[in-house]
């Protein structure tokens, strides 16, 4: 599905506020969103909303064998996912030229700058290593998912715990986290990824663009840069010719914000995990506010429980009595009722056809008794209706024929010997 295209009255409404140095949500041109940073109960597991993008991220770990090449390092795997839960313009299960491109800048930042000692990761040279895997998924989408994804990464690596293993000899011991306590990584920089959206071919920046002035805009340039001010990888998109003092000029600008964004991130791992040991409450569940509908807790409200009989008989004295309505019942048919308004039914009209039925099947239809001796009193269903023949005990010797929806017929025997049946 492709993404919504502007009008042109929109592209040229944010074109004339960017000249005018305004943006849609208030901000400064260099102002970035609101960063939020919230914990799971597990270990490598945070949520980072920037704005109104969300970025969710796990990391996990195994014990697998190193590359041929590098037998003593261990292995970092990143895979960023764009859902269609965060844009319908996303097409599941097909990488898209922006996935390709995300995926590669994240493994530049993070992997290719060694912020991870991967030689820490080694347990056995040759033999067993560490890989550690980063899934980021895109939970919302409104823009610059490039730099939410750097600190969705960076922070998850952060907060990560891996078990403790031992070695004695050729066996390898792995450990859980009941017997020894996790093992955190070790982490040398935070590389963080800032965005620079560039207008007119480069007359106007913007930091941290949202979804729709990422639309309009001519040219991105993103800067990954860590609290030492050192750049760990730079690439620029659209095309754009951009002068050296422009770079200069953003990268300076990537250093301030990159030290505001490394301070948050350690103020956050610093509470998460004062609240862990002291044993307070944790998770994303906590850190819902109480006064949204999604809240998992909810204040208690004092209750008010005296005076509750008196106050029931005032309102039922205020009350004013249920008027009466008395239902008359509809006959339709025969058999049938129905209270109020509503639908007729076709049950009348069965009724009918089963009455035509039995008129046409109820004609007077000649009996002829077989050559059988039947004595006194027994019952034989013989007819064409299955109407029963009971044979009397009188001194007339007469039989009665019960048939259908009739009243019972006496025949005498000379009746039945004219019609050619046998004697009793």
């Amino acid at each position: 599905m492709k993404e919504t295209p502007l009008s042109n009255c929109e592209r040229r409404f944010l074109l004339r506020a960017i000249e005018e140095k305004k943006r849609l949500d208030g901000r400064q041109t260099y102002d970035y969103r609101n960063i939020r940073i919230s914990f799971g109960t597990d270990y490598g597991c945070c949520i980072v909303e920037l704005g109104k993008t969300r970025v969710l991220g796990q990391v996990s770990c195994e014990l697998v064998s190193p590359k041929l090449n590098r037998a003593t390092e261990g292995i970092l795997f990143f895979n960023l996912e764009l859902s269609q839960m965060a844009a319908p313009a996303f097409e599941p299960g097909r990488q898209s030229d922006l996935l390709v491109k995300l995926n590669r800048l994240l493994e530049r930042c993070l992997r290719n700058s060694k912020c991870i000692d991967t030689e820490s990761l080694c347990v056995v040279a040759g033999e067993k290593v560490w890989q550690i895997r980063v899934d980021l998924h895109l939970l919302n989408h409104d823009g610059n998912i490039i730099d939410a994804a750097s600190i969705a990464a960076i922070v998850a690596l952060c907060h990560f715990r891996r078990p403790d293993v031992s070695v004695q000899g050729e066996e390898v011991t792995l450990y859980t986290p009941e017997e020894r306590d996790p093992v955190p990584l070790s982490i040398h920089h935070m590389p963080i990824c800032v965005s620079f959206a560039f207008f007119q071919q480069g007359t106007y920046l913007l930091v941290d663009p949202n979804e729709r002035e990422e639309r309009v805009m001519d040219g991105l340039l993103v800067i990954a840069m860590n609290k030492h001010r050192e750049i760990c990888t730079i690439q620029s998109s659209g095309g754009i010719m951009l002068l050296k003092d422009q770079v200069f000029r953003c990268s300076k600008i990537a250093g301030v914000k990159v030290a505001e964004i490394t301070e948050l991130i350690q103020k956050a791992l610093e509470n998460d995990q004062r609240v862990r040991k002291e044993g307070g409450k944790f998770g994303f569940a906590e850190s819902i506010a109480n006064q949204r509908i999604t809240a998992f807790k909810m204040e208690k409200a004092p209750i008010d429980t005296s005076n509750i009989e008196e106050k029931a008989e005032e309102i039922i004295a205020e009350a004013e009595p249920p008027p009466e309505v008395v239902s008359k019942p509809v006959l339709w048919t025969p058999g049938t009722a129905q209270i109020g308004e509503g639908i007729e039914n076709s049950w009348g009209d069965l009724e009918d056809s089963e009455k035509e039925e039995e008129e046409e099947g109820g004609i007077d239809e000649t009996v002829i008794l077989d050559d059988t001796k039947m004595d006194t009193g027994e019952v034989s269903d013989i007819g064409s209706q299955g109407a029963p023949i009971v044979l009397s005990d009188s001194e007339e010797e007469e039989m009665i024929i019960l048939e259908p929806e009739k009243s019972p017929k006496k025949i005498s025997n000379e009746t039945l010997r004219q019609t050619g049946s046998s004697e009793f």
